[in-house]
């Protein structure tokens, strides 16, 4: 295969094969095959050179980490014809091998077998970098069928996940709508448990008011001398009474603060429980509302100020003092911080928590409270705005139970005057105002000034209920008075029905009105005059059972 030159030589050239070509010995078929010999050493060469470079390119190739997947496929094609090119190349020159070796058996036949084997081996290696290429190829399409599989199914997810969003918003809306309609229901159980308990705890407020303004020269009767004035958040229910009145209780938490929608159920559904006394479930749910409201908002938050105005009220109702004063306290230090400290939120807290501390007793601490929430109410609304003067019935009681008379008689009129200059003689509160300060004023011993007021009180409901006052149409106190001057006269007066059944005329303000005459019964009996005093009581009698009797048939 190979031809190797010695210097010095006898002989210029001998042949691997044994014979001494420059004697001419050798035949001329036996050059011929000398010749084909020498050109397959130089294929030879030639398929190992490519071969060494086509194992290059597959390093290079599997180097090529950066390369992305469409440029790894392309080379590797690009390969893939280089090896079937060198294939075929080694199959031309193993076949010339072959058939030399078939036609002729040249001296040299084991190193043409032997070259014959390393072509052969090289055929093999690269029928295996084609087979290789081949599955890399394969896999290279089936990468692109899973990519694109997966872009399909990116595409599902995106239309599932639309989907799931309008599904969503859909969800939402109806939760609305069923948030809606649940505080509607809610609403409306609130109404008719108002309606039913209203009916129920009529008698006791007469009884209450009754005690406070019949006085004698011992203390009041009354355990809580902080009483039920009005029906908002001033307002105060008095000890040993039935649960606040769902109306009243709301008022008193939310007064300057609107209640959040996503607290509004929850806050319907705690007075539904707290007025019908069923403190076991108010309580939790509005434990849990909290302690939900302080994961999700913080603890310095309006809402959870709100919810612990709510939990204060429960509280009080249950006669747990101290817990409700420090859930107040609470709520008061969160208004102030998130609210600011004018505003009227602040102001309902502070009056809450100063009726919290008259039902305790404590009037002196009660006082400033009262008071300052009395200026944020006069900054925000006015000096002459009506909740301005509900403050000032507030006050006016913890002045009272302190013996500051002077101060409770101004407060008193600047609320009577600002009631009628605001809203008219015949509003409700100018009859409880005056009420009020009759009973101030039966504290001091002025009979007189409060007598005035009692009359002022019932001669304006028997205007309203039968028109202006003549010599046949009376009001009440003076037929109670008639009665008192003619008792020695006539031995058996006429019936109380005969003067016009003037007690049907106290259901216009009830209780006020019946208050009224017991009240000023009781004033009447201190003088003497015990003929008029039991025709104004038994009037008040009478017109409580009619109420009765009516609300009886109602429920029939």
């Amino acid at each position: 295969m190979f031809r190797i030159f010695r210097k010095g030589s006898k002989s210029s050239e001998k042949e691997v094969f044994g014979n001494d070509v420059s004697k001419g010995s050798a035949p001329r078929d036996d050059q011929k095959g000398v010749a084909k010999g020498l050109r397959s050493s130089s294929c030879s060469r030639d398929v190992s050179e490519s071969l060494q470079e086509t194992g290059k390119k597959i390093e290079s190739i599997g180097r090529m980490t950066a390369l992305t997947q469409e440029e790894v496929v392309s080379h590797t094609r690009t390969v893939v014809q280089g090896l079937e090119a060198l294939r075929n190349e080694h199959n031309s020159i193993l076949t010339g091998i072959n058939s030399s070796l078939t036609h002729q058996q040249p001296p040299d036949s084991n190193v043409v077998h032997e070259k014959a084997g390393i072509i052969q081996k090289s055929l093999d290696q690269i029928e295996l970098g084609l087979s290789e290429a081949q599955i890399m190829l394969a896999l290279a399409s089936h990468l692109q069928t899973v990519e694109a599989e997966k872009q399909k199914l990116r595409a599902q997810v995106r239309r599932l996940c639309q989907e799931n969003a309008w599904l969503r918003d859909e969800l939402a809306s109806t939760q609305q709508k069923l948030q809606a309609s649940e505080q509607h229901v809610a609403q409306l159980e609130e109404d008719k448990k108002h309606l039913e308990f209203m009916s129920t705890i009529k008698k006791y407020d007469a009884d209450v008011q009754d005690s406070e303004s019949s006085m004698e020269e011992k203390k009041d009767k009354s355990d809580d001398p902080v009483v039920d004035l009005f029906p908002d958040d001033d307002a105060d229910d008095r000890a040993a009474m039935s649960p606040t009145p769902p109306s009243q209780f709301a008022q008193q938490v939310n007064a300057g603060y609107e209640i959040p929608a996503r607290l509004r159920t929850l806050h319907n559904l705690v007075i539904q429980y707290a007025s019908q006394g069923r403190y076991e479930v108010a309580v939790p749910l509005c434990k849990q509302a909290l302690e939900d409201l302080e994961k999700t908002s913080g603890h310095d938050h309006p809402d959870v100020a709100t919810m612990l105005n709510i939990l204060a009220l429960v509280y009080r109702d249950q006669n747990k003092y101290k817990e409700a004063a420090n859930l107040l306290n609470d709520a008061l230090a969160i208004r102030e911080k998130t609210l600011g400290e004018n505003h009227p939120a602040v102001a309902a807290t502070l009056n809450n928590l100063a009726v919290l501390y008259g039902k305790r007793g404590k009037y002196k601490e009660a006082e400033p409270l009262c008071k300052r929430a009395l200026e944020i109410r006069e900054k925000v609304l006015g000096r002459d705005h009506p909740d301005v003067a509900k403050q000032l019935n507030n006050l006016a009681l913890l002045c009272q139970n302190q013996g500051k008379y002077e101060e409770v008689e101004r407060y008193y009129q600047r609320a009577l005057e600002i009631y009628e200059t605001k809203l008219g003689p015949d509003d409700p509160n100018v009859a409880k105002t005056k009420n009020n300060l009759a009973s101030a004023y039966l504290k001091q011993g002025k009979y007189k000034e409060a007598e005035i007021l009692y009359k002022q009180v019932l001669t304006r409901a028997h205007e309203r209920e039968f028109g202006a006052i003549d010599g046949d149409n009376k009001p009440i106190w003076q037929v109670a008075e008639e009665r008192e001057e003619n008792k020695n006269k006539v031995k058996d007066s006429a019936p109380y029905g005969e003067y016009g059944g003037w007690h049907k005329a106290a259901k216009v303000d009830s209780p006020t009105v019946t208050t009224t005459l017991k009240n000023l019964g009781a004033l009447y009996r201190r003088q003497g005059k015990y003929e008029a005093a039991e025709t104004l009581e038994d009037c008040a009698i009478r017109s409580r059972k009619e109420n009765e009797a009516s609300k009886f048939n109602v429920r029939s």
